[in-house]
């Protein structure tokens, strides 16, 4: 059997293997809602053997999104909504996750399909922005700097789409605080100039993080927590790997059980060096420093370098997303490119075995 396809044991809870679904944006909602789009998207994964689907960054709060397109979690309606996805996830053998998000100076956006860049006016349906600095994005609309009554009801609201999302039935919640997205913006200096309690030393800037963190282990018992970070902010001066590493060990004290590395999107003069896996050993750092389970990603297209990602140690899960898009049964792919019978036949859907590649 390969290290790829084998299951991973996580909290008492298994997932079926180690090749999971990076949240992707469909920017296809309507009030935040996932619709009919979403869950054939999502469902189709599963059916082509994903061990683990995670939905697509979802707003804690209206203005937490990144664009009017996107899917949220700040009322019931959406929980509701959400569940026959999850059902259909898990009738289909995979774990379904969600990742949690609130977008900060980079919401109120339009959609990368839509012929205007830029912030949506709001007389055009965008909204104002928020961010831990009065710092916009180039390019982008000027935030207003969150005070702390506004922090605390952020806090809350992670909260409160956490409960939503458990029970929706979610196994695996991801707190988002990556991409350059609020929580990201918090913990890099380059976004954060704040002079209080969560500006300044590292301790600080993680503050806001650690809280939400605790906030979504609280209001969601028995779920997987994951949080995603991008590592690096590809810029002078900015957010680091061994930042990441230190506050990836501080959320794992609170619970957190997969740390889920990608990197950018901070700054828009980062300077990234890309290329098949480019991101992996930033994955393996912080691995190696913490202890903890590491997702890696980028730029990971076929079976045997994710077999080889794991097999070196540099990572416990892979994480894809264009690849799982250009081909929906990735999984059963990668069962045939790495000769794992016993996994393809647990894998391929009965409806589907009759199209199963035999060696």
């Amino acid at each position: 059997m390969s290290l790829l396809l084998s299951p991973l044991a996580i909290d008492g809870r298994t997932v079926r293997n180690r090749l999971w679904v990076s949240p992707m944006c469909q920017y296809s909602a309507t009030d935040g809602l996932p619709g009919e789009w979403h869950h054939v998207h999502l469902a189709q994964f599963a059916s082509g053997g994903a061990g683990l689907v995670i939905a697509e960054a979802s707003a804690v709060v209206p203005e937490g999104r990144i664009s009017p397109g996107d899917t949220g979690l700040w009322n019931d309606a959406q929980r509701d909504a959400w569940a026959p996805i999850v059902a259909a996830i898990h009738s289909r053998g995979a774990a379904a996750g969600i990742q949690l998000a609130h977008a900060g100076r980079k919401a109120s956006t339009w959609r990368p399909f839509d012929d205007e860049r830029g912030s949506v006016p709001v007389e055009r349906g965008g909204w104002a922005t928020v961010a831990p600095s009065a710092i916009a994005f180039d390019g982008y609309a000027e935030p207003a700097a969150l005070d702390t009554a506004g922090i605390e009801r952020l806090v809350t609201s992670f909260a409160d789409a956490a409960r939503r999302a458990d029970e929706a039935g979610f196994d695996l919640l991801e707190v988002h605080a990556a991409h350059g997205y609020l929580l990201h913006q918090f913990l890099s200096p380059l976004s954060n100039h704040r002079d209080d309690e969560y500006g300044g030393s590292l301790e600080n800037r993680a503050r806001l993080l650690l809280r939400v963190v605790e906030a979504v282990r609280d209001a969601a018992p028995g779920r997987i927590l994951a949080v995603r970070f991008s590592a690096t902010d590809w810029a002078d001066g900015g957010w680091h790997v061994d930042e990441t590493a230190t506050v990836a060990g501080w959320v794992g004290g609170l619970g957190a059980r997969v740390i889920d590395i990608s990197t950018g999107g901070l700054v828009a003069h980062q300077r990234i060096t890309t290329g098949p896996g480019y991101q992996v050993p930033f994955a393996a750092t912080v691995r190696e420093r913490t202890g903890l389970l590491v997702t890696a990603v980028g730029e990971i297209s076929d079976g045997p370098h994710a077999e080889r990602i794991l097999q070196d140690g540099l990572a416990d899960a892979v994480m894809v997303g264009r690849g799982w898009l250009r081909d929906p049964h990735f999984a059963l792919r990668a069962a045939a490119e790495l000769a794992d019978d016993d996994a393809a036949a647990a894998l391929w859907p009965p409806q589907y075995v009759r199209a199963r590649p035999r060696a």
